[in-house]
Parts: structure tokens; C-alpha cells; sequence
């Protein structure tokens, strides 16, 4: 199976083509439609490839005890659990509308389901990819339907170690080989200690067949910087209009500049990869007409003189000679013209030489 797939319609990943950035909306948009529509707009603006949120029926993902349960956090939206999560949750009319704003923006729009219902709502809604988050890496049932399904998927890995991975991908892949794998932490904010971007190495080497990612928590931009560099080919981050708004995601997530500084630079980071084909380029021409070394006669050569090393130095040189690296080449050769002390060593004077 090729590295390279469909993420969203018309839009590959993977192989050479372009990294694909997440810009995670999530619940920071304070349960208010209008916030959202502004960072859909927001991500849009600043040249993410997709908007994305966090979708939850409640009753499927939380026990009635974890939803009854006081919560009296600085963030909370209500007395209990199940009243914060229920402020935070949009209808799914409201994800019709979502929805349909991004189509109008002209941004891919999808959701984390975060349990089976939310997935089956998603599906339903046709969204492009589903994305599994770290949360349910473990939920087995689920991972098989999601994979099921038929969609491409993106599966974030927080809380696991490699064994618990291979199990996310054997379990994925026995049903659905357009997957994507992203290292993730998940603390929030992330320290840089914590990050751990060469697991995106050994990703590549345990998981060859497919692209990899990473979803990052940290702040700033310059580690996800990093993971292009490894070899990522979707990034995720967590957006946000204040930092300083209600909510754990806030102080993790990326403000509308940062998101931008990171579009850019990561599109700057694609170009500066290359091909890994290590050769003399066309921009470095330049470079080599006035800087780069050729043989030159140390003494005065006269013609028919046999070369020896001693009689050649290597110089910047006017004409150019023969190349510099050749010059273990010309011993044993014969001159058939004079050559002049600190003269280039022209190829039409080496009786023999082919260049």
C-alpha cells in the first residue's frame, strides 16, 4: 500500500506532498456559535488545511457519576461536570451550521468523536477524516468501527507506550489502510523535556507504510517546526482567540499570529528539505565560477614534460583549469604545450585527459 492517500477530497498526504495543518478549535470556542464561526474564519485566514473540533454525546462518553460529579475548577462552566460539558457541547444542527460555514469559507471541516455515537454522528455528517484522540487509544470496540467506517483517520497517541501503539495500527490497519499515526504528549501546556520528537523516527521505521504526524501541546511554534523536520506530514495544534479565556486548552494553543508564523514556517521548512539528492545546485553556480579551485602549474612546465604532483598546486584560478580533484589523475600524463609558473592547467594541454 502507498505511503501517499486522500486525506480530504482532493488533498493527498503523505510521500512528498505538503503537510497537512490541524488547527484544532476544539471546545475553545466557549460553547458560543459565533466564536466559532470566527475561528473557522481565523484558521482559514492563516493558511491552516483544515478546522477542526471535539464532538461528545455525553451519557456515551461519561458514566452518570462522573458527569454528577462536583466540578469547582477556575475553568468550570457549571456546578457539575455534566453542566460544564453540556455548555461546551454544540447541537448537531449546530455542527450542520458549522459546518456549512466552513464549506462556505473554503476550509476542510471535521471533528474528534469521542465516543462511538459522536463517531456515528460524524459519519453521518460526511465529514472528511475521522480523528481519534489519545483518549481512545485503548477503546478497542471503537477503534475497529471508526476503522470500519472506510474514512481516512488521524490517531493521535498521548498516554502510550509502543506497545499500545502497534495495537492502535495492527488494529486500524486490519480494517482501514488510510491512516495517519501522530506522536502527541498529553500535558498542557508541554514542556520541551516532555516532548519527544524522535519517537516520529521510530514511528517511520515501525510504521513505514503509513504517514505520521504530530499533535503538539507546547508553546510556540518552533518544536512543531522540528517535526517537519523528522518527517511529519500533519501537525495539529490547539488555536485560540485569548489565551487567557476560560478553558485547560487556552494556555496550550496557538493565538492567530502564532498560527500564521507557523503555517509559514512550516511551508518555509518543506522547502529547505529538498529532495535529499546531495548535488552541486544551479543557485550555487555562481558561488563555484568565482571561488571554486582548479590546477594550476607550480613551476614552469615545458612541453612534453611528463607531470609529476610536485609541479601542480591547487588554486581559485582565471581561466578555470582541470578540476582540482583530478589532480591525481595528471601524474604520468605529458604536456603538449608550454605552461607558464601559476598558469591554469587547461584539459587540451594534457595530452590524454578526458574531463
Amino acid at each position: 500500500m502507498p505511503l501517499k492517500f486522500e486525506l480530504c477530497p482532493g488533498r493527498m498526504i503523505g510521500g512528498d506532498e505538503p503537510c497537512f495543518i490541524i488547527a484544532e478549535i476544539g471546545q475553545n470556542h466557549q460553547g458560543d456559535l459565533e466564536i466559532a464561526k470566527q475561528m473557522i474564519k481565523m484558521a482559514k485566514d492563516c493558511g491552516a488545511d483544515c478546522a477542526k473540533f471535539q464532538k461528545s454525546e455525553l451519557e456515551h462518553k461519561f458514566s452518570k457519576t462522573a458527569l454528577e460529579r462536583p466540578y469547582t475548577s477556575v475553568h468550570s462552566w457549571g456546578e457539575t461536570y455534566g453542566d460544564h460539558k453540556r455548555h461546551l457541547e454544540f447541537s448537531h444542527d449546530q455542527y450542520r451550521e458549522l459546518q456549512k460555514y466552513a464549506e462556505e469559507v473554503g476550509i476542510f471541516f471535521t471533528a474528534s468523536g469521542m465516543d462511538e455515537m459522536a463517531m456515528e454522528f460524524l459519519h453521518e455528517l460526511n465529514v472528511p477524516f475521522f480523528k481519534v484522540g489519545s483518549g481512545d487509544n485503548n477503546n478497542l470496540p471503537y477503534l475497529q468501527k471508526t476503522a470500519m467506517k472506510g474514512r481516512p483517520m488521524v490517531v493521535s497517541t498521548g498516554m502510550q507506550n509502543m506497545e499500545a501503539v502497534r495495537r492502535v495500527y495492527n488494529t486500524v490497519k486490519e480494517h482501514n489502510p488510510n491512516f495517519v499515526i501522530l506522536q502527541c504528549t498529553s500535558a498542557y501546556p508541554l514542556e520541551a523535556e516532555d516532548v519527544n520528537l524522535r519517537v516520529l523516527t521510530v514511528y517511520q521505521k515501525e510504521f513505514p507504510d503509513i504517514p505520521i504526524g504530530y499533535s503538539g501541546h507546547e508553546s510556540g511554534i518552533d518544536i512543531s517546526i522540528g517535526a517537519i523536520a523528522l518527517g511529519a506530514k500533519v501537525i495539529e495544534r490547539h488555536v485560540t482567540l485569548d489565551k487567557t479565556w476560560k478553558g485547560n486548552d487556552h494556555s496550550a494553543s496557538l493565538l492567530p499570529s502564532e498560527l500564521a508564523e507557523l503555517v509559514r514556517s512550516v511551508r518555509l521548512m518543506e522547502r529547505a528539505l529538498g529532495t535529499g539528492i546531495k548535488t552541486m545546485l544551479p543557485c550555487e553556480q555562481a558561488c563555484f565560477d568565482k571561488l571554486g579551485k582548479s590546477l594550476v602549474a607550480k613551476v614552469r612546465i615545458p612541453k612534453g614534460t611528463v607531470l609529476t604532483q610536485d609541479m601542480l598546486a591547487v588554486k581559485v584560478a582565471v581561466p578555470m583549469g582541470i578540476a582540482a580533484e583530478d589532480i591525481f589523475k595528471m601524474v604520468g600524463k605529458t604536456v603538449t604545450k608550454d605552461v607558464e609558473e601559476d598558469d591554469s592547467l587547461l584539459p587540451e594541454v594534457v595530452a590524454g585527459f578526458c574531463e
